[in-house]
């Protein structure tokens, strides 16, 4: 007999815009229940990228570990396609120890691979890249971004300007098959169904003036914390480049610019906000399209909101 919906062992996705607080609500949950939290961060997957990413510190991470945490080299490029895999792994292994996995990040991306599963795309064609990355070299990133709003408006919607990974792969998609990449994604569904009963949480508060005050104070508290110096390191490590995943990341891209001598260290602060709080409002716009959420507010303690999600939900 198929298994039905209640079933289904249940895992928690916590998912929200930066700087909104789910680090702290999810380990407040992993200490109130038997939760094993696994990262969903596309550069805490990082080592050495600590400071920028908010990843939390050694004592946080003895008393509660996080899976998919430092699992990769900056040098590498980390992928929705090895989260999935990995996130299902996680997931299996927490589930087997008895426990419920806690899924807490802010890449939703990641989030709705792990959900949906991942589209059947043809492999990155080398040549191809090159030749867009040439372009985009005399022409701007901008300009191709428009191409892409003329091939793929969908895409071109929900992709930024600036974003040069990801203009970069809906362009090649489109020249490979001749089809809109958005349009591939829908037409794919999951390769096996998610075997869970999902509880979906989303952390933020109401008002985004609030979201983009604490954005500030976070990027000059990182730059007190050594942040500067953090990429310093890493870029005299001597292996890295500015097109890598990891030296794109919001901050760490900002702060390598003007280590090079691309802007000066007020313009570099200003960037780096301006980054992540463009970064958030694309993040809110996804959420807002996510089905089946319980937004949790400031207007009620969404620590109190989250537990009685939770003991509703049952094991």
């Amino acid at each position: 007999m198929p298994q039905t919906m209640s079933d289904r062992p249940l895992a928690i996705l916590l998912m929200g815009p930066t700087a909104s607080g789910k680090t702290a609500l999810a380990l407040e949950l992993a200490a109130r229940f038997p939760c094993d939290i696994i990262s969903v961060d596309s550069a805490q997957v990082y080592r050495g990228l600590d400071i920028g990413t908010a990843k939390p510190g050694p004592e946080v991470l003895a008393a509660t570990p996080h899976r998919l945490i430092d699992i990769c080299e900056p040098t590498e490029a980390y992928s929705a396609a090895r989260f999935r895999a990995d996130a299902l792994r996680e997931m299996a292994e927490s589930l087997a120890r008895g426990r419920i996995p806690l899924l807490v990040g802010g890449t939703l991306l990641y989030f709705r691979a792990l959900q949906q599963g991942l589209s059947s795309l043809p492999e990155a064609d080398p040549e191809l890249r090159a030749r867009l990355e040439g372009e985009a070299a005399a022409l701007g990133w901008p300009d191709l971004h428009r191409r892409l709003q003329t091939v793929d408006p969908e895409a071109g919607a929900r992709i930024h300007p600036h974003d040069a990974q990801r203009i970069q792969r809906a362009l090649e998609v489109f020249e490979l098959t001749g089809r809109p990449l958005s349009q591939l994604q829908r037409e794919s569904g999951p390769e096996h169904p998610l075997p869970y009963r999902l509880l979906k949480l989303v952390r933020a508060p109401r008002e985004r003036a609030v979201l983009r005050e604490r954005i500030a104070v976070r990027f000059q508290a990182m730059l007190e914390a050594g942040f500067e110096d953090e990429v310093r390191t890493l870029w005299a490590r001597g292996d890295l480049t500015p097109d890598l995943p990891a030296m794109r990341s919001v901050g760490y891209r900002q702060i390598l610019n003007y280590l090079l001598g691309g802007s000066s260290f007020g313009v570099m602060i200003e960037r780096g906000v301006i980054a992540t709080r463009q970064l958030a409002k694309r993040q809110l716009t996804w959420l807002r399209a996510e089905p089946d959420c319980h937004w949790l507010f400031d207007d009620e303690d969404p620590h109190d909101q989250a537990q009685r999600l939770l003991h509703h939900a049952g094991p």
